[in-house]
Formats: C-alpha cells, sequence, structure tokens
C-alpha cells in the first residue's frame, strides 16, 4: 500500500515542530486515535535507534507494527521503518518532511506505506483501505497542528522504570 499521504500547515518555526515529530515520546498526544498501545522500545526516545510498538486497527485486519527512526536530518526530515503484521513479517515505513512556508509557518507532510512480500499480507494490504490510512494520517497532523498552535504542554510517554526527571 501507499505511499498515502498527509499534509498540513502549521503557524509555528519549523524547529519548534521538528522538536515535536521527531521525539517518539510525544507520538501518542497526537496519533493515539489510530495507534493504540503506543509503547516506547528505548529509553531515549529521540535520533537514529528510537523505537516504538503500537497497534494499528483498520477495518478487517488489526496488526501490531513497530517503527524505528532510521534518518533524522534537523529540521527538516524524519524517517521511520519498521515491520507490522503476522510475526512481523511486512516492513512499513513513515516519513516526516518538514519545510518552511514563510511568514513563520511550517508545510508538514507524512507519507506512511507498507511493502509487503508474503502472499497472505499482499491480500490483506489490499483489502487495506487506503482510505482509512489518509484520513488517520489527517487527523493526526490536526491534532499536531492544535498542539503547536496552542504551545500546550504534551504529555511525553515514558519507558516503564525509567527515571524521571
Amino acid at each position: 500500500m501507499g505511499p498515502v499521504t498527509s499534509e498540513i500547515t502549521i503557524d509555528a518555526p519549523r524547529e519548534r515542530v521538528f522538536e515535536i515529530v521527531a521525539d517518539l515520546s510525544n507520538r501518542p498526544a497526537f496519533c493515539d486515535h489510530f495507534q493504540h498501545q503506543f509503547r516506547l522500545q528505548r529509553i531515549d526516545p529521540v535520533g537514529i535507534g528510537a523505537a516504538a510498538r503500537f497497534q494499528l486497527t483498520p477495518p478487517l485486519f488489526h496488526f501490531w507494527m513497530e517503527t524505528v527512526v532510521t534518518e533524522v536530518e534537523a529540521p527538516h526530515l524524519v524517517v521511520e521503518a519498521g515491520r507490522g503484521a503476522r510475526i512481523d513479517r511486512m516492513p512499513v515505513g513513515t516519513a516526516w518532511e518538514l519545510t518552511e512556508a514563510g511568514g513563520g509557518m511550517t508545510e508538514v507532510r507524512v507519507s506512511f506505506w507498507t511493502e509487503p512480500i508474503h502472499h497472505v499480507d499482499k491480500l490483506k494490504d489490499a483489502l487495506s483501505p487506503d482510505g482509512w490510512h489518509r484520513r488517520r494520517w489527517r487527523r493526526a497532523l490536526i491534532r499536531l497542528r492544535d498542539l503547536v498552535e496552542a504551545d500546550a504542554g504534551i504529555e511525553r510517554l515514558h519507558v516503564a522504570g525509567a527515571s524521571q526527571f
């Protein structure tokens, strides 16, 4: 599937938006409507190697997915790669691109894709509606915009047992 892409303009400096997007511990604040049971896989949720695991619940086929930050080019790019579906056999990816839109605004584009290899995953992927993913990512971007523009404090997720300073 995909890539499924969604875009939004946020009235905030690119560096501020990048700080929030690049930190996986902030992700539940704007993605928890479709990424359920979000769990960090590493104490440091920022930078290359930061990882999280969560459940997606599209119609017909629910599956677990893991995402790992593989590339960071501050302040304009975060690329995540991971695996999902049954026994984590399907490669998945997410890319966050941030560009300056003038007037202190930031254009945010998120792209999500899957690369099914196994024949069962190909069938499930073909039956999985792109529109469901597109609507969820669009809503996530709207929620991100609302959080950033309101300058609201975001409650960060922590790894169980980690010291919280």
